[in-house]
């Protein structure tokens, strides 16, 4: 039987045109998607047995290589927009500790795991993972290497803070075996960075660019954030016209979802200030198409990469894959996160370590794993995960492989899902052919709007959160009848 191809991942100007149409009746706050079912649906029922229950199904299947995670929470200075989680410290008494306490989770997890497993991707976020010195650095990495082996072919990252390293810090992290680095960047307008506390001069982040290419790194990505304050269409379009001239192989572009109540810090920026809704669509827009002009592949959501870089070859043979760091080439492998707050996915089930520094070491005193959260997939959310994968990713489904992989009638299990595509393709954002469903070029621009069609949490809390709506009866009686709220509202 032949599958459907991989659809094109060109963008045409009509598609930014409807899509600008589009975006505000339709798009709205809905899950990244990262993982599925989303963070926000985890809870204190997995704990740390439930981990260890996923890490025995890990080591029964070795020797599949994993992918790593590990969380480094400290920075010097708060930036305004932040939503991560952080703890902001001068102190490198602090991150001292916090290395041998990485350490000892370390130990524990590999003692579950039979011993030293490879590791195909691993990646350092923060935080400011460039926060710890040159000795915590090289502590970190050995305690990785006792109780890991990661393969030198495999994909290496760190997030850095451009203001925070030099050529000699670059070197040492060519040294300690990276080979991609992650760029925090946000904009480069002078009166933005006043605004969010973040001041950072577009030759400091130029210095780290060429240093990385110079010592051979494989890859650099830059991260920039439409919608802060003072932002608008012509000067983000002038920090564009900088990120080019720097050539990063990889661009991520994050909308700022400005949530105060949430994210304390970000109480400190003006929200008078903070582009309207339309202007930031039109920073998007423009972005996208100054972006792909310029020879970047739009890969989907907020990523672009240039044409010959892993991401949009596996886009364009349709290897693409998704996980917590976003999409990836090698997100299909158990996925380990070690330090404050990291998530891990094994086996079928996603586990989240504790949230502060005293409730972290305070499991790994007693020898715990320090765990409070999580979720155990079903048969259904394996499922379903597949699908919003597949389409997210290389933007078609293969209706025939979904069935022999699951088991599964697909029209009959998703009759539901099925009505609310069709209304999605008379807005042009799929296509349904017999035995495929494919993503258009609008589609992916739209992608997530797509995914949450077969999120059945979301489902589930449309139907619970109807409401009861009293009406008048031909006879004059009253009479109830259930309205249903806008569906997918919530905010992930």
């Amino acid at each position: 039987m032949s599958h459907p191809s991989v659809p094109s991942s060109a963008l045409d100007p009509r598609a930014l045109s409807d899509f600008r149409a589009l975006a505000g009746r339709i798009d709205g706050n809905g899950p990244r998607y990262t993982s599925y079912p989303t963070a926000d649906r985890f809870h204190t029922g997995l704990d740390a047995a439930g981990y260890h229950a996923a890490l025995a199904a890990c080591r029964d299947n070795a020797p599949a290589p994993l992918s790593l995670y590990l969380h480094i929470p400290f920075c010097e200075n708060i930036c305004y927009y932040c939503g991560c989680n952080k703890i902001i410290t001068r102190d490198h008494g602090r991150s001292a500790r916090y290395v041998s306490y990485l350490g000892r989770e370390m130990a524990l997890v590999a003692a579950q795991l039979g011993g030293r497993r490879q590791v195909m991707q691993s990646h350092w976020g923060g935080g400011t993972p460039t926060f710890l010195n040159p000795d915590e650095m090289r502590r970190v990495m050995a305690s990785l290497h006792e109780h890991f082996e990661l393969l030198p072919d495999g994909e290496h990252s760190i997030e850095i803070d451009p203001r925070r390293v030099d050529h000699a810090r670059m070197a040492l992290l060519a040294e300690l075996g990276f080979n991609r680095v992650s760029l925090g960047v946000q904009d480069f307008d002078p009166e933005v960075q006043q605004a969010i506390h973040r001041v950072q001069p577009f030759e400091e982040t130029r210095a780290v660019v060429d240093a990385s290419r110079e010592l051979g790194f494989r890859s650099v990505s830059i991260d920039l954030i439409y919608g802060l304050p003072h932002q608008t269409t012509a000067r983000f379009a002038a920090t564009i016209d900088r990120v080019l001239t720097l050539r990063p192989d990889r661009l991520s572009v994050y909308s700022y979802a400005h949530l105060p109540h949430v994210f304390k810090p970000q109480r400190r920026i003006d929200e008078t200030a903070l582009p309207p809704a339309g202007e930031k669509l039109d920073i998007l827009v423009s972005t996208i198409e100054r972006l792909t002009a310029a020879g970047y592949v739009y890969i989907g959501m907020d990523h672009f990469a240039l044409p010959d870089d892993d991401l949009a070859i596996a886009q364009r043979e349709g290897r693409l894959q998704r996980n917590f760091q976003g999409y990836s080439t090698h997100a299909g492998y158990d996925q380990l996160g070690l330090g404050i707050s990291a998530i891990g996915a094994v086996a079928g089930r996603y586990v989240q370590n504790a949230r502060t520094l005293d409730d972290y070491y305070g499991a790994l005193d007693a020898g715990r794993l320090p765990v409070i959260r999580g979720f155990a997939m079903t048969t259904d959310d394996h499922l379903r995960k597949e699908i919003i994968g597949a389409l997210m990713c290389n933007g078609v489904l293969d209706i025939a492989g979904v069935e022999a992989r699951h088991g599964v009638d697909f029209a009959a299990t998703f009759a539901a899902e099925l009505e609310d595509l069709d209304r999605l393709a008379l807005d042009g954002l799929v296509r349904r052919e017999p035995g495929s469903i494919e993503v258009t070029p609008l589609g992916r621009l739209l992608v997530r709007r797509v995914a949450m069609v077969f999120d059945r949490y979301l489902r589930e809390d449309a139907a619970r959160a109807a409401e009861r709506v009293p009406e008048l009866a031909n006879d004059g009686s009253q009479v109830i009848r259930l309205v249903p709220k806008a569906k997918y509202s919530r905010v992930v």
